[in-house]
């Protein structure tokens, strides 16, 4: 082939050199890929027993940069803000001339009103959520683990606390959720984080999430949250996903397992 500007004789590159291992063990998948570089749903899942083809999916679809891994969040100030959180978690007392004593105290959805000697109780034994907290590590490192990107940022769905992005193996979260305490920061990551497992369960991170045949027994306040303004257009499909993760994500151990389930190691990062 001859270059039409300079006239200089060009040579063809073939990339059979980067690829060679790959087309050798990998058949037909790897075919695909060399057609179709963006088909990389369910790459990872081929990649564990195919010999080469781990190097390539790593190529063609590396771990997120270091600053958007899971762990890079624990290099900042999350677990400081969410300790002084939980601060508010307890409740406080306040002395009103005339009427004795005014208790003040937060409650999450759902749950009953607390009488006088609970609140005293929960002010002499403060609850220190350090099981939630060393829980969400333990998420962060499977997420990590798998290649999910981790951002706190603005949701692209007005309204969500939190949401997995399939098409860029991205989880953003509300900076304003980590002011609501490790519980709570816990159970959005832990909600997305069956998301995730759903995608994997699809055919990799990057594939539309599909059921994972988990209960969806679920309290009122809960099911009531699925008629929320930003599920009313959604299709039944996405919001059948929706209700499994709300079903679950109380379940605070239950993300990291199905995410270690249904998801493989990233190639880059086992």
């Amino acid at each position: 082939m001859v270059c039409g500007h300079c006239g200089s004789l060009m040579v063809r590159r073939s990339l059979l050199p980067v690829f060679g291992t790959l087309l050798m063990g990998g058949g037909f998948a790897a075919l695909c890929v060399l057609a179709l570089p963006d088909a990389l749903e369910g790459l990872a899942i081929l990649a564990s027993g195919t010999p080469g083809l781990s190097e390539v999916v790593a190529y063609l679809d590396p771990p997120p940069e270091p600053a958007r891994r899971p762990l890079a969040l624990l290099n900042g100030d999350l677990m400081d803000r969410l300790a002084e959180a939980d601060q508010t978690w307890v409740p406080t007392a306040e002395p009103v001339p005339g009427e004795g004593i005014r208790y003040h105290y937060r409650r999450r959805l759902g749950e009953p009103p607390l009488s006088i000697a609970q609140i005293q109780a929960l002010m002499a034994h403060p609850p220190s959520f350090e099981q939630e907290r060393q829980t969400l590590q333990a998420l962060l490192q499977e997420l990590q683990r798998v290649g999910v990107a981790l951002e706190m940022a603005p949701t692209r769905k007005q309204g969500a606390a939190g949401e997995w992005d399939h098409a860029e193996r991205t989880i953003r979260i509300q900076p304003l959720v980590a002011e609501k305490g490790s519980e709570e920061f816990l159970r959005v990551l832990n909600h997305e984080a069956i998301h995730v497992a759903q995608s994997c369960a699809g055919g990799g991170l990057r594939a539309r999430p599909v059921p994972l045949g988990l209960d969806t027994t679920m309290p009122a306040e809960l099911a009531q949250q699925l008629s929320a303004t930003i599920y009313a257009s959604s299709p039944p499909l996405e919001r059948q996903l929706e209700r499994e993760a709300y079903a679950n994500q109380q379940r605070f151990e239950l993300g990291a397992a199905l995410v270690r389930q249904h998801c493989p190691p990233h190639p880059a990062l086992s």
